[in-house]
């Protein structure tokens, strides 16, 4: 269509901008990507939440889950093309005149380009985080004198929010990963589904049960949603040649990106939360009486970082899709048990002789 034409050439146009005039700002930019990353939800804000309150570290499990869910579902419903094969493709520019677009490492995603899931994963979780943080305030909000720090944090925290979220963006568009208006949607669909969540308490309580339950219907959902479609022609997976045809490096195509890849991840992270919550580990150390203790929730805050940096560095093999895609839900659902009922056991272990002494 004319429309998305205009839409798509203004972003190119945007995108040449700030590749030429920005260019100092690469490292920064880069960096601010990967501080949207959605796999840092898992490995660093979660780990850290979880032990200095169980209902936000639950909360942001189940927000990035669904956000980058519907993400999946919106990007194969809205067929978003990315610039970087774009601009190789259309026809809307005169003979060997299209734009040139640099690449980077972390360009060539293979999945739709919208909405954007680095914008979607980041406002999501950085909208419950500043939330949670702004409810601690709130109760304070009768007494005068504190409604001035209550209003004076609300101004900070937000602010921070937005710079985050705009950094974000910039640099997904600065990377010709994303147009201009598939990061816009992406922030406004992780801020509603982030919001939508305020009002879901019933995942506080869920049963191991609701867990797989809600596990087997998102992935029966967009599997059913994907071979319906394969059905009549329309390959949901169409992205995937045109990034491996359009990226300047064949070695910067990986796996990791492809849309059932983000799934399979993010199921995994569900069942294992899931899991962990649900253990007989996880009673007897955080509902214990030492998960009172700010001694023992510090102590499994750094040893939930320390061993997630270690989670990070295991490469899963990729020459077979199917077997990447197991080990990759296994992965994935090692993390949150590790965080919520394997470390803290370990550290409850330990911490049981020197009371003993006492």
């Amino acid at each position: 269509p004319i429309k998305m034409d205009l839409l798509h050439s203004n972003g190119v146009l945007i995108i040449q901008h700030l590749q030429k005039d920005y260019r100092s700002y690469q490292d920064f930019l880069n960096f601010m990507s990967h501080v949207g990353d959605p796999r840092n939800i898992f490995l660093i804000y979660f780990p850290l939440w979880f032990q200095l309150n169980q209902m936000v570290g639950t909360k942001m499990i189940w927000v990035a889950v669904i956000g980058d869910w519907f993400n999946l579902i919106f990007k194969w419903i809205l067929f978003g093309h990315r610039p970087y094969w774009w601009v190789q493709e259309t026809m809307i520019y005169p003979n060997q005149s299209s734009p040139c677009l640099e690449q980077f490492p972390i360009t060539c995603e293979t999945g739709p380009g919208s909405p954007s899931g680095h914008a979607m994963g980041s406002s999501c979780v950085w909208y419950v985080m500043v939330t949670a943080a702004l409810s601690y305030t709130v109760k304070w909000k009768d007494e005068s004198s504190v409604i001035f720090f209550h209003r004076l944090t609300w101004s900070f925290l937000w602010s921070v929010f937005w710079i985050i979220q705009i950094s974000v963006c910039v640099s997904r568009v600065f990377i010709a990963t994303h147009f201009p208006h598939q990061v816009i949607l992406g922030v406004i669909g992780g801020m509603l589904v982030a919001e939508a969540f305020e009002h879901t308490p019933a995942i506080h309580t869920a049963s191991l049960r609701t867990y797989i339950k809600t596990n087997a219907f998102l992935f029966i959902f967009a599997l059913g949603f994907y071979l319906l479609l394969k059905l009549i022609d329309v390959d949901l997976l169409w992205s995937v040649p045109k990034a491996k045809k359009w990226c300047a490096n064949p070695d910067w195509i990986n796996i990791d990106t492809t849309p059932f890849a983000g799934l399979v991840r993010n199921l995994g992270a569900l069942f294992g939360l899931g899991l962990g919550i649900n253990s007989e580990m996880f009673i007897m150390s955080c509902k214990g009486i030492n998960g009172y203790k700010m001694s023992f929730r510090l102590l499994c805050i750094a040893a939930s970082l320390a061993a997630l940096q270690l989670f990070d560095f295991i490469k899963l093999p990729t020459h077979t899709e199917y077997l990447f895609y197991v080990l990759s839900f296994c992965k994935s659902a090692a993390i949150p048990l590790t965080v919520v009922a394997l470390i803290p056991y370990c550290i409850h272990l330990l911490m049981r002789p020197t009371e003993k002494k006492l």
